[in-house]
């Protein structure tokens, strides 16, 4: 039974890099995991979702209403980006370097758009990865 956990675990895996969801990075995570601490990662990516949870946030009311601060937007969104680098979450990465294009174009109505999209990737992400720690 615990040989089959890990093949799927594994597949797993190898899908979600497969399929862009994640990078080289969430890899280099897990060879720093030991039995020392073997919920290494999954500790990591739950500090992931703490940031993310208030990234989502402040910059939902840095959009509600304008003015718009760009410089502020591209701020939160480069501090979320780097989260997501953090932990190899390669399509979220790629939705915030276009929300931060849109930034830097002033572009309300396309950094709205994208950012939609940057919280359908989080989502997304989340739920697989939920799904991949429980079959560890």
């Amino acid at each position: 039974m615990e040989n089959q956990k890990q093949r799927q675990a594994a597949y797993m895996r190898r899908s979600l890099l497969d399929q862009g969801y994640l990078d080289e990075q969430f890899i280099h995570l897990e060879e720093l995991q030991d039995d020392t601490n073997p919920k290494f990662v999954e500790e990591v990516v739950k500090l992931f979702y703490t940031d993310s949870a208030r990234f989502i946030r402040n910059i939902e009311l840095a959009l509600e209403n304008g003015p718009y601060d760009f410089a502020r937007l591209d701020n939160l969104m480069y501090q979320f980006k780097g989260s997501s680098s953090s932990i190899g979450a390669r399509r979220v990465k790629g939705q915030c370097t276009q929300f931060q294009e849109y930034c830097n174009a002033r572009n309300i109505e396309g950094c709205n758009n994208t950012f939609q999209g940057v919280k359908q990737e989080y989502a997304t992400l989340k739920t697989k990865l939920e799904t991949y720690f429980q079959m560890k």
